[in-house]
């Protein structure tokens, strides 16, 4: 028994989640061989924005975040080119490995998780044949539509004042609540898998991509 302990002990650290596709993603350096949109989606649909305080029956997932914001971009940026409009919904991908970390505890926790999510991007879009990396200007169109839609679920799920949002996340402009308000309503883990993934065959169709 001392010894099983001990060579257990002296093994490394495992840094690779096994996906339910079978893939082995290691968080270190992660491979885009490994990354598979089936995982992604369950992933996204099982993870809670706001830490899970939120109204209503169900969790509002990350998967249903980003097709929140996949709305938010389409109607803001109509002409923007395909590869961007599949890199925004893949905005929070990395979050089917490492979770949603909410803002205060990363400000808090500092450290490397950034690093790590930033290479699980990169494996992500070269996995769906994206750019590793987008321009400033795509990145900051991104995250305006990603502080839109916060702003949209701090108030109707997350019981912000419009004034408490405003004041972190910023009133969005250009977009309205009727516009986004079928996408506030959480959904069962399965129906915001199901969309996401549909959302997903739809824009990756013109880039030509594979699954």
């Amino acid at each position: 028994m001392g010894v099983a302990k001990s060579q257990k002990a002296n093994q490394p650290a495992r840094a690779w989640q096994r996906m339910l596709s079978g893939r082995r993603l290691d968080l270190l350096d992660p491979s885009a061989l490994d990354v598979e949109i089936e995982d992604i989606a369950h992933g996204l649909a099982r993870v809670a924005r706001w830490n899970g305080q939120t109204i209503g029956e169900h969790a509002y997932s990350v998967a249903q975040h980003s097709l929140l914001v996949a709305k938010i971009g389409e109607k803001l940026f109509p002409d923007s080119e395909p590869y961007w409009k599949l890199a925004l919904l893949l905005h929070d991908a990395p979050e089917y490995v490492v979770g949603d970390m909410i803002s205060p505890f990363k400000a808090v926790m500092g450290g490397d998780y950034k690093s790590v999510e930033n290479r699980l991007q990169q494996a992500i879009h070269l996995r769906f044949s994206l750019p590793p990396e987008l321009s400033k200007n795509e990145h900051r169109s991104i995250k305006t539509c990603d502080r839109m839609a916060a702003f949209f679920e701090a108030t109707v799920l997350a019981g912000f004042s419009d004034e408490e949002a405003d004041r972190f996340f910023s009133r969005p402009r250009g977009v309205t609540l009727d516009d986004v308000s079928g996408l506030l309503a959480p959904l069962p883990a399965h129906k915001a898998q199901d969309a996401f993934l549909l959302l997903f065959e739809t824009l990756i169709a013109p880039l030509g991509a594979s699954r």
